[in-house]
């Protein structure tokens, strides 16, 4: 029986705990992937619509509504053999709805492959126009926010005649408020 040296042992503390991530509220909440992601959901959303506006088209003629009822039909029969008649229509009904849903599908999302590359570019675009604003507002608030602390230090120490003035540079921050960009809307109701 060999027994060979041990190398390279590490033993690391059990009570050892890692650092926690610090969340920072100053850092810009936009990025190109949420821009992205809202053009893709509105472009989808109206490629829904013009499926449905095609889908309304064809059935004009009629040879697609016939088309959609048949092959409904042709599923339902096809798993539901021993059903009664009622479970079966009902059945065939469900499958031409669902491949009407299907077609109105495909046109959407057709739809939106169409306009990938103007996503690409107008995500792009609208990450970087918003975050500029939006870095206007961070570095904004994080200057309210040092001068309101000055403010609160200042009058901790301050005489009579000293807190009337600073309640004057409190009433013009006050004025001076941060604006919030027009394209974040927050809807908060403080009471």
């Amino acid at each position: 029986m060999r027994i060979d040296v041990a190398r390279n042992i590490t033993f690391k503390a059990a009570n050892k705990q890692t650092p926690k991530k610090t969340t920072n509220t100053d850092e810009n909440p936009i990025t190109v992937r949420g821009e992205r992601s809202k053009l893709v959901a509105g472009t989808f959303i109206a490629g829904l619509g013009f499926g449905f506006k095609e889908l309304l088209d064809l059935f004009d003629g009629d040879l697609i509504c016939d088309t959609f009822v048949e092959n409904g039909c042709n599923v339902a029969q096809k798993n539901f053999k021993n059903a009664s008649n009622a479970k079966r229509a009902l059945a065939a009904f469900g499958a031409s709805m669902g491949l009407m849903g299907l077609f109105v599908a495909g046109i959407a999302l057709l739809y939106t492959l169409f306009n990938a590359p103007k996503i690409n570019y107008e995500g792009k675009v609208n990450a970087f126009q918003k975050s500029k604003d939006m870095d206007v507002y961070v570095k904004g608030n994080n200057i309210e926010k040092n001068l309101y602390t000055q403010l609160n230090e200042q009058a901790k120490v301050a005489s009579d005649e000293e807190k009337n003035k600073l309640r004057e540079q409190y009433v013009l921050l006050q004025m001076a408020k941060n604006k919030v960009p027009e394209f974040a809307q927050f809807n908060r109701d403080f009471k």
